[in-house]
């Protein structure tokens, strides 16, 4: 049975690489390298999820939030420094952070350390409305000077100016932090206020960098994030480039894009095959048997002395730190942090797909629907078009129907996936490569 199990994967795979392999031929090598590429990102954040759903059965429907995140980290880690910003309110800002932090970490002392009774609440609510005070008056001020820098081109505190490939990393802490702190308060909870906890904080996240200029521009965007690759200008004023492409007797504009979509793709893969190599050595060992004893029946688990919500917390965690370096890998390829295009479907539902339909509990399912899931999102919609072209083409150009059938082809991308999700779960309810 493994082995039969290992020749379908095998076979999946293949059949998905021909889809890449056929998009190259057909349309462009550009193309079929820019779906690759969004392709892995796709898989690795599907392996977040899965983390968490396969291993654990945690319902996380805020991935968005984390992918936020991650890009987030991008911005701060990699763009320079705004010096006149910092100059005009930059350190308000940190101190009316550090007040509204200390506000916090002062009412949890407050609650923990005062016996219960009217001196903890009178005790409580002083020092959160007089902190919160404290907290924006100095806040405010920093903001309105930061945000009044230049806002056309600037208007933001800007990052520490370091490689954005350690941007990776930093977004997978941002995201981990925000797990611990979403965990701690909901991971108690019965699944379905999991749901709407994550569902609800993920929309606060992106609120947040809607709104707050000083942090990373808001709707205003953030664009010219750094490249840990070679830009496209400078390859074609290289010699040993230009000597490249000639010998491949290729284009210098057009091979200078797909050898840059080239070097993106071998960093994710190491990226990509690293976590998978992680995942699998934590789902086969000790621990790994132990989270799929705690999904299958909690209460027996914990009646063996296994913690169950340390647990839930600790896999919480590392799910939404694979989401987050996703997420700041995302960006890092986009060269820009756009809030406005975090949108539930793309980032939660669409990550859902991937999981289920590549099979949850499974890495390499995880990593196989998110390969498959982004191809036909991107190409649905093109073949589509080239369908109904054929089947109008002997129809009257103003017929009503026919413009009907055309105006449709915007909506066959949620219509494709809506039938493949219940056509694998008619037939393969575990997935294309289930769970051993």
């Amino acid at each position: 049975m493994t082995r039969s199990l290992d020749t379908r994967a095998l076979l999946m795979f293949a059949l998905v690489g021909m889809l890449f392999v056929g998009t190259g031929f057909v349309q462009s090598w550009n193309i079929a390298l820019g779906i690759f590429n969004m392709g892995l990102i796709s898989a690795i954040m599907a392996l977040g999820v899965n983390m968490q759903w396969g291993y654990a059965g945690l319902f996380n429907v805020g991935v968005m939030g984390f992918a936020a995140l991650g890009g987030l980290a991008a911005v701060l880690v990699s763009m320079p420094p705004q010096q006149d910003a910092w100059a005009a309110g930059g350190v308000q800002v940190l101190l009316g952070l550090v007040l509204g932090a200390a506000t916090i970490v002062l009412a949890i002392l407050a609650w923990s350390k005062l016996p219960a009774g009217r001196m903890r609440a009178l005790t409580m609510i002083v020092i959160l409305v007089g902190g919160f005070f404290l907290f924006r008056s100095v806040f405010d001020t920093g903001v309105a000077a930061v945000e009044a820098v230049n806002p056309s081109a600037a208007g933001y505190l800007g990052g520490l100016g370091l490689p954005v490939i350690l941007a990776w990393p930093v977004g997978g802490l941002l995201a981990a932090g925000a797990a611990w702190i979403i965990g701690k308060t909901a991971l108690g909870l019965r699944s379905d206020y999991l749901a709407i906890a994550t569902l609800g904080i993920a929309e606060i996240i992106i609120a947040v960098l809607k709104n707050e200029d000083w942090l990373a521009r808001g709707v205003k965007n953030v664009t010219g994030i750094p490249r840990p690759v070679p830009y496209e200008v400078d390859l074609q004023q290289t010699e040993w480039f230009l000597d490249l492409a000639a010998r491949m007797g290729a284009s210098p504009v057009i091979f200078s894009s797909i050898f840059v979509k080239l070097c993106y793709a071998a960093l994710f893969i190491v990226v990509l095959l690293a976590l998978i190599w992680l995942s699998e050595k934590a789902w086969n060992s000790p621990w790994g048997r132990m989270m799929r004893a705690i999904r299958d029946n909690e209460v027996s688990a914990s009646a063996m002395g296994k913690n169950v919500k340390a647990r839930h917390l600790q896999v919480f965690i590392l799910g939404s730190a694979i989401i987050g370096m996703a997420g700041a890998m995302m960006t890092t390829l986009d060269s820009q942090l756009v809030p406005g295009t975090y949108q539930p479907l793309r980032f939660t539902f669409l990550i859902w797909v991937m999981v289920i339909v590549g099979g949850s509990g499974n890495n390499w399912g995880a990593v196989l629907g998110g390969f498959l899931i982004w191809w036909l999102w991107i190409q649905v919609e093109p073949i589509g078009a080239f369908v109904m072209q054929g089947i109008t083409a002997g129809m009257d150009p103003d017929a009503w129907l026919r413009g009907h059938l055309m105006d449709a082809v915007a909506h066959m991308r949620l219509l494709t996936m809506g039938v493949i999700l219940l056509v694998v779960l008619r037939f393969s309810p575990r997935g294309l490569i289930p769970e051993r």
